[in-house]
């Protein structure tokens, strides 16, 4: 093919120019109906037998791996909360098992408290006896002194005011006399 020249190319524009846009003329309908078809078709069967399958076959996948994950953490939940349950359980068991201890040990150490002082109560009450019965032996033996520095005293005042000379016996007498 030679070079076109310009105004040959002009002619074959204007020619073309002249009739209508190729897919709006209607001699070429009939081919582009054709194809039209065959490509449909090609697409169609590409489109069920390959493409929708592997798009159905993930999205049913994924939905079985969903809900396998669903139901596993349900599981776990149920485990997490019967966990949570026992876990309370002992905590409460525990916590009355200790107010239990706690109320054996004082009742216990109460038992013990008033054991020792019943003991330290009796121990102070013989100490009292003891110590009164010391008292009352220390006072006695102090009066009978005193009966006895009384009768001495008495008989020498009596000597010395009236310088009389009385017996101890009688000057006994005249105190245990004056006591009564």
């Amino acid at each position: 093919m030679a070079p076109q020249s310009h105004g040959e190319a002009a002619e074959q524009a204007a020619e073309h120019a002249s009739g209508a846009f190729p897919p709006f003329d209607p001699t070429y309908f009939a081919s582009q109906l054709f194809w039209l078809a065959i490509s449909f078709a090609v697409l169609y069967l590409l489109l069920s037998r390959w493409i929708l399958p592997r798009i159905g076959g993930a999205i049913e996948e994924r939905r079985d791996r969903i809900a396998d994950d669903l139901d596993a953490a349900a599981n776990m939940k149920a485990q997490a909360d019967e966990a949570v349950r026992e876990y309370e359980k002992s905590l409460a068991d525990a916590r009355a098992k200790a107010h239990s201890v706690a109320a054996e040990a004082k009742a216990e150490s109460d038992r013990k408290i008033a054991e020792e002082l019943a003991e330290v109560d009796a121990d102070l009450d013989a100490k009292q006896a003891e110590a009164e019965g010391r008292i009352r032996e220390s006072r006695d033996a102090a009066l009978s002194e005193v009966r006895g520095i009384a009768a001495t005293a008495a008989a020498a005042a009596v000597e010395r005011l009236s310088g009389v000379e009385i017996a101890e016996t009688d000057a006994q007498k005249a105190v245990d006399e004056a006591r009564s």
